[in-house]
């Protein structure tokens, strides 16, 4: 097996993957202004990401990933070069609902149970009683959390609460899911769970994915690409397609081919100057 391909030089533009492109950055940058001088998060980065990937990005703190979601969510706007999301720019696939966000933190309001958050962006889209109550339930069911819609979020785990802010993000049913270090909090054995039920919900839901983790066995174990990237300013220095089967049991991780992939994401990780 072969995983091993060369590093991509900052202006190349990564290959738009089989499918219909979601995400398609082009010479991308953004600098921001500050009031020590301008700061430079992005510069010239090129990708597209096909329908179904799950793609993971990875680098040091301040690399740009964080950027590059909010830029795709229309939270920042790009100083440089072009980015759409499903054909539209940026506002108009906000505007249209076309992605869901995950924060770092779960977000919930603590006086509200589980149901009424999720609810939460129905209620903002007009979106009708009935139907709002068919679409938690699914969401909740997807997510494992049956049963706990009348809980409040201090009642539940961090693992719980972050599976309730995943179904709020899941509730309007957009194919874009947007995740920013979602269990970058939670310890090492819930995060584990966490990974493979985000694998299991992936494949029954086909939704395209887009993941920001600083960790490299979290992006291995998840990813269809891993996308590397450089200290500030953020470029894409490498993307590495993986290899492994789309049914991950978590012992694949003390396996060769995962071995492989890992030492590579890490090669990619020196070879952009990670660890000055």
């Amino acid at each position: 097996m072969n995983v091993i391909a060369s590093p991509l030089k900052p202006a190349d533009v990564v290959p738009r993957p089989s499918g219909a492109s979601v995400v398609e950055a082009r010479g991308l940058g953004l600098t921001f202004k500050t009031n020590d001088g301008p700061v430079q998060a992005l510069t010239d980065v090129n990708l597209s990401i096909g329908k179904g990937e799950f793609v993971s990005f990875i680098g040091p703190s301040g690399c740009g990933k964080t950027t590059f979601l909010r830029v795709i969510a229309d939270l920042e706007r790009p100083t440089a070069g072009t980015i759409h999301v499903n054909g539209m720019t940026p506002e108009q696939a906000r505007e249209a609902r076309a992605y869901g966000y995950v924060f770092q933190a779960a977000a919930l309001y603590p006086w509200r149970t589980i149901e009424h958050n999720v609810a939460l962006p129905l209620e903002i889209m007009g979106i009708g009683k009935a139907e709002r109550e068919e679409r938690i339930k699914r969401t909740l069911a997807l997510v494992n959390l049956s049963g706990f819609e009348k809980k409040f979020p201090w009642q539940l785990s961090g693992g719980m609460q972050q599976r309730a802010s995943i179904a709020r993000a899941l509730a309007f049913d957009a194919d874009l899911l947007l995740m920013d270090e979602p269990f970058g909090a939670l310890d090492e054995i819930v995060r584990d769970h966490l990974n493979e039920q985000l694998l299991q919900l992936w494949a029954r839901t086909n939704k395209t994915i887009c993941f920001v983790t600083h960790s490299i066995p979290e992006a291995v174990y998840l990813s269809t690409r891993i996308v590397v990237m450089s200290p500030r300013p953020g470029r894409v220095t490498d993307v590495i397609e993986s290899t492994l089967p789309h049914e991950r049991p978590l012992d694949i991780r003390e396996t060769p081919e995962f071995l492989a992939i890992a030492h590579r994401v890490r090669e990619g990780l020196r070879a952009g100057h990670s660890y000055d």
